[in-house]
């Protein structure tokens, strides 16, 4: 018995992709779906710093939304009037001050942490983690006591020190995860050429550190800049107190300088835009390096 073998369809060849040509997802999307979500975004975003430089930058007692004629009194007044120059000068210090000693004590533990096995190593990474969900109110007390006993009350190291303990856990798990990245096998390669640790560290590894360096030194100095408790708490001179604390000083129960409180935001804002518009891109990458285990 001969059965039918029925004709198959000839096979379909497919044109080969060209380079360049492929097609991806969001390309079939409307474009209306992309823009319009990111104009809400984008709307919400910048119209509050609008108000806040419309009120910086308006004459006192208008009530224009368009900044004409356009006045700096306000930013005369608080910087001069205010001690928004003292208060500045501090923040500075304050941030630089905590951004070194940040570093430098995290680039020591997370080179420990990466490099080295010790017990309850995991134990001191879970405590690590652990100490973020401490708020830091909490600190307050037993800060204050400690600083009390030093006789560091009312001094700009009091914060720093307040502020580096405040940062020092998650920079470390930071610092850890990049180095962890860098091959094992660079040092080793610098030790058998003669160097010992330290000069291979600074020599071989340190190089590519920069990334992540950069990461935990802007979020250490952008948190100690505006962190607003542990200045208010442990200083009381007015001479040596914080932007953020200079910006409470300008409310009060009975009224609000709007055009001074406008002009001292932005004070305080300008340098960690400025900061963030140049290590942007060192920034991401350190973030993203530090949070992946190599």
């Amino acid at each position: 018995m001969i059965t039918e073998i029925a004709p198959t369809a000839p096979p379909v060849v497919t044109e080969p992709a060209r380079p360049g040509k492929r097609r991806r997802a969001w390309d079939e999307v409307p474009r209306r779906q992309i823009y319009l979500p990111l104009g809400i975004y984008l709307l919400f975003t910048l119209v509050p710093f609008y108000w806040i430089l419309l009120f910086a930058v308006r004459p006192a007692g208008s009530t224009s939304l368009i900044p004409w004629p356009v006045t700096f009194d306000h930013f005369q007044k608080v910087w001069t009037e205010r001690s928004f120059g003292t208060y500045f000068t501090n923040s500075v210090y304050v941030g630089i001050a905590t951004l070194v000693l940040t570093t430098l004590v995290a680039l020591a533990g997370g080179y420990a942490l990466a490099r080295f096995d010790f017990r309850l190593k995991r134990g001191f990474m879970l405590a690590l983690l652990c100490s973020q969900f401490v708020p830091g109110a909490l600190l307050l007390v037993p800060l204050f006591q400690i600083f009390a006993n030093l006789r560091m009350i009312n001094s700009l190291g009091s914060v720093v020190l307040a502020e580096t303990v405040f940062q020092l856990p998650l920079s470390m798990i930071l610092i850890s995860g990049f180095i962890r990245n860098v091959p094992y096998s660079l040092e080793e390669a610098a030790w058998v050429d003669g160097c010992n640790r330290l000069t291979a560290f600074r020599i071989v590894v340190l190089p590519l550190l920069r990334p992540g360096l950069v990461a935990v030194g802007s979020f250490a100095f952008v948190h100690a800049w505006n962190h607003f408790l542990f200045a208010l708490m442990f200083l009381s001179d007015q001479s040596k107190q914080t932007i953020p604390v200079g910006l409470n000083t300008l409310m009060s129960a009975d009224s609000v300088d709007l055009g001074a409180l406008a002009a001292g935001g932005i004070i305080a804002a300008v340098p960690v835009v400025i900061v963030f518009a140049f290590i942007q891109k060192w920034l991401i990458t350190g973030f993203s390096a530090g949070a992946v285990k190599g």
